[in-house]
């Protein structure tokens, strides 16, 4: 260890549900076992967890870029670290202003603005659907006249599927951009049909190195909310190899070089069709399931190692066992009771698991991640034997809601 204090400012924290909260602890423990004092930044009032395990709190503006660059000015950090969506561009600001490893801010921009950077993959020569930037209801109606269908009607820069929903026939649109978190510029383009996936990796000296290959289950349309993950996706190698190629590319385009990435994918019958690209980890315990994956593996640590010039050689493998999750999906109603979650609790192959609706609550149609009544993640020997086991202990769960119907999830 370098005898020289090292530091690190996690910015924005972490959201405060389960997810939120495993993820910010992980990162600061990570941290304190390579003896780098940390500093938080957030804005969520009870944060109990991080100032346990923070060298210090503070309360700021975390979200604009410009009030973000004024707070650090001066400061010094050796790595700055943040791991929500939002704060992606003030982060890369900060790092950029304390003199610490980060991406470009205009790269990041360019990747939180879902069009900016389907042109951008579009320029690099990867293949996109045909899309637009929609100020309002007559600008989606004209590209949608001049277009075939079906269509996806998404927030320029939200996450968590919030807001996103398939339009099968142009009667359709007026409620889709109904659905939307506000009345903002909006992306209307083209469905790409074929499985959804996702890269989960690293930079590391500057160069992308995919540590796995995420397979996707999604809930019905309209909504494009995940039902649940496998990691790593059971795939032939040469498809493997035309996924890691398609996104190294992508991200060498867009001129990214340092930290966690996390990028959403189509396999089609074209080859592989590049969504959106995060400069996070994924969400939806895919940090938990790649640790578990690739036993030794800290995801966290592995990027503080790389931003403080220390050898990361050994710490990097592919997975030699598997992950899954999946999210209970209880029909809209008021619950009356649960019923089989002790016998998901007691399995031993139970990595995490957790419930966020009980009786009394009532339950609405989901719509974006934050709707499912929770989860349940596990491990096992290969990816079959992981998804088919979350599989059969979510059947196992019936949320009971007050008009009597079941939920399997």
């Amino acid at each position: 260890m370098n005898d020289t204090p090292r530091s690190l400012l996690f910015w924005g924290g972490s959201a405060p549900m389960d997810l939120g909260r495993d993820v910010g602890t992980r990162l600061l423990r990570q941290a304190a076992a390579r003896e780098v004092g940390t500093q938080v930044t957030v804005e969520f009032p009870d944060t109990p967890e991080l100032s346990a395990l923070a060298g210090s709190l503070h309360r700021t503006e975390v979200e604009d870029p410009a009030a973000a660059a004024a707070w650090a000015r001066g400061q010094r950090f050796d790595v700055v670290l943040g791991v929500r969506e939002q704060v992606q561009v003030a982060l890369a600001e900060v790092a950029r202003a304390v003199g610490a490893p980060g991406n470009p801010p205009a790269a990041v921009r360019t990747v939180r603005e879902k069009d900016r950077c389907r042109q951008a993959l579009r320029e690099a020569g990867l293949p996109q659907p045909e899309f637009r930037l929609c100020e309002d209801l007559a600008a989606a109606r004209a590209f949608l006249s001049g277009t075939t269908g079906p269509w996806i009607v998404k927030p320029r820069d939200a996450s968590g599927s919030l807001g996103v929903s398939m339009v099968g026939e142009p009667g359709e649109l007026a409620a889709a951009v109904a659905a939307l978190p506000s009345r903002a510029e909006f992306v209307v383009e083209q469905f790409v049909e074929g499985p959804e996936y996702s890269v989960e990796g690293v930079f590391l000296r500057g160069e992308p190195r995919v540590l796995a290959v995420t397979e996707k289950k999604l809930l019905p349309p309209p909504n494009f909310v995940e039902a649940g993950h496998v990691l790593p996706a059971d795939l032939p190698a040469e498809l493997q190899t035309r996924f890691e190629r398609a996104v190294t590319t992508a991200l060498k385009a867009l001129d990214l070089r340092f930290g966690i990435f996390h990028v959403e994918l189509w396999s089609t019958a074209d080859g592989p069709v590049l969504g959106e690209i995060h400069v996070r980890n994924g969400g939806d315990w895919i940090h938990l399931m790649l640790e578990y994956a690739i036993p030794g593996l800290e995801l966290f640590g592995l990027v503080i190692d790389d931003a403080l010039g220390r050898d990361t050689g050994s710490c990097v493998r592919t997975p030699s066992r598997a992950a899954a999750v999946r999210f209970l999906a209880p029909p809209p109603g008021r619950v009356s009771r649960v019923l089989g979650w002790d016998t998901v609790l007691e399995h031993p192959s139970v990595l995490r698991a957790s419930l966020t609706v009980g009786p009394g609550d009532t339950v609405g149609e989901i719509r974006e991640s934050y709707d499912r009544g929770g989860y349940i993640v596990v491990g096992a020997e290969t990816p079959r034997q992981a998804s088919e086991l979350a599989d059969r202990l979510a059947a196992q769960v019936h949320i009971v809601v007050d008009t009597g119907a079941e939920a399997r999830s």
